[in-house]
């Protein structure tokens, strides 16, 4: 079967999480905010929607760090939605507390106390949903079995504070199966919650991706290669990481040392311990990765160098200087994973940015996976920066204003000193409006994907970024403040320079 790349033609796209879109209680949901954003995509041939991983978040609301690879948000389960199909009963909305219209940025307490209270609504319908619903309910359980243990997890977490899962209990910790079903049987309501909040969720997002496919548009998900250490994942699959059973790190993830970092970054989370995963033929990878494709039409793999090799270091460490680069079984895997979904093309982007070496170069073209092209990153009057548009050779891309980790485009031009704007005026046209010009810089490429964060289609300063690495103040909280209707001119006016350069689906 020859590969194929999953891009195969010029298009358009565009990057917002669903917690930006306007709608929902605290902050977006997998409600009618969706669906209008996919009609309103659709209405100007955009054909790409692209977002971060729907995952839940941390305590610092980064859904990179989850406690659960398989999971989705409970944030974004749509109230109405509940309401309309008789799931929960209530007589008046603002009994649930505070609406976040017309705010740019959303509280996560608020958020998780609407979660709270909207699984309490639906213990309390539960007894009078009708039998096929409840059949439903136990199919879908049986059928997702990562279910169980996230909801164990989440519940064992809640009752011991918070706390990372290394520091419960010894007999919560080791996960003693039979210890534990007693403690199941006391907590049953609980964790009852906890797998309806998630059939729901799963529910709600199906609905959207069928409505998406309805109107044309593909969903881009988001995957992060290494998963929390305090994780469902993790504490249920201790022989797969590098960690020893009581929590502690054998090996941690990271990278060396650079340009950027004298000591190189330590991530914290455990590297996986392949020899386990090939014995196993990559079960857990190959669930994680279906679970990923049911939700979404393409994938865009974090840290994608991972799966040709990767920075290793001793848990104790305290930085990156002193590791070793290990050599991951990464072809094995992709080619498992083309079998599984029976293509001649795997749906993935890979998120090569950064020092790429030859390996993780020609893993890539082994499977023709587009890789990414960072505009911001382009100007930095290096003539063989392999972000300038001149030096992106081919189609196989998906070139980038910013990412969610990106100064907005509006605030990256400000902070240009005068010699570099001056030198990026000369050679490019650059107009009053920074944020507009380099994304028609990156419609003019050859890539056959572009993608601009909504931020930059509306020009927004860095009052509106999502996040800024390094820091965990004012992070992943931004919403869009204003109807979808008050900025279709700006959707309007990208799609009319997309469709300049044949991009736009008619």
């Amino acid at each position: 079967m020859t590969i194929e790349s999953v891009l195969a033609e010029k298009s358009l796209g565009v990057l917002m999480h669903p917690s930006c879109i306007p709608g929902g209680k605290v902050c977006g949901t997998f409600g009618k905010g969706a669906k209008e954003w996919i009609k309103q995509l659709n209405k100007h041939g955009i054909e790409y929607w692209q977002f971060l991983p729907l995952t839940p978040t941390d305590s610092t609301g980064s859904p990179y760090s989850s406690p659960s690879s398989f999971a989705l948000n409970p944030w974004f389960l749509d109230m109405d939605d509940l309401i309309e199909k008789g799931f929960i009963f209530i007589s008046n909305k603002e009994e649930l507390g505070p609406t976040y219209q017309n705010k740019n940025h959303f509280d996560f307490d608020d958020a998780d106390d609407l979660t709270k209270k909207l699984g309490y609504l639906l213990l309390q319908g539960w007894s009078s949903q009708s039998e096929e619903r409840k059949l439903d309910f136990y199919k879908w359980i049986s059928e997702n079995f990562w279910v169980h243990d996230y909801a164990l997890f989440v519940v064992i977490r809640e009752e011991f504070n918070m706390l990372p899962w290394w520091k419960w209990p010894k007999e919560f910790k080791i996960k003693n199966n039979n210890f534990l079903k007693s403690w199941i049987k006391e907590r049953s309501e609980e964790i009852l919650i906890k797998k309806l909040m998630q059939w729901h969720l799963d529910m709600q997002w199906r609905a959207v991706k069928k409505f998406a496919e309805l109107y044309n548009i593909k969903l881009i998900g988001d995957l992060p290669f290494y998963v929390s250490r305090d994780s469902a994942d993790v504490w249920s699959n201790k022989s797969l990481f590098s960690i020893f059973k009581n929590g502690a790190l054998i090996f941690q993830s990271g990278v060396p040392p650079d340009y950027f970092s004298s000591t190189g970054q330590l991530w914290g989370t455990p590297t996986y311990f392949w020899s386990k995963h090939k014995r196993t033929n990559f079960d857990w990878w190959r669930k994680r990765f279906k679970r990923q494709f049911e939700l979404v039409d393409l994938l865009r793999l974090d840290h994608f160098r991972g799966l040709a090799g990767y920075w290793r270091v001793k848990g104790n460490s305290k930085t990156a200087i002193r590791g070793k680069w290990i050599t991951s079984p990464g072809k094995i895997l992709l080619n498992k994973l083309k079998n599984d979904l029976g293509t001649n093309y795997l749906p993935i982007i890979a998120e090569d940015l950064g020092v790429i070496t030859p390996d993780v170069e020609k893993l890539r073209k082994n499977f023709e996976l587009p890789g990414m092209k960072i505009l911001q990153f382009a100007f930095d009057g290096n003539e063989n920066n392999p972000y300038l548009p001149k030096n992106i050779e081919g189609e196989n891309w998906a070139v980038y204003t910013g990412t969610h980790d990106n100064n907005t485009s509006v605030s990256w031009w400000n902070s240009l000193d005068n010699d570099s704007k001056r030198r990026i005026k000369d050679e490019y046209k650059f107009s009053e409006k920074p944020s507009l010009s380099l994304i028609k810089i990156g419609m003019e490429t050859n890539a056959n994907l572009f993608i601009a964060p909504i931020q930059d289609i509306l020009s927004l300063d860095d009052s509106s970024r999502l996040n800024t690495p390094g820091t965990i103040k004012n992070n992943w909280k931004w919403k869009l403040n204003r109807p979808l209707e008050e900025i279709e001119d700006d959707i309007r006016i990208f799609s009319e320079l997309g469709n300049r350069f044949g991009r736009i689906r008619k």
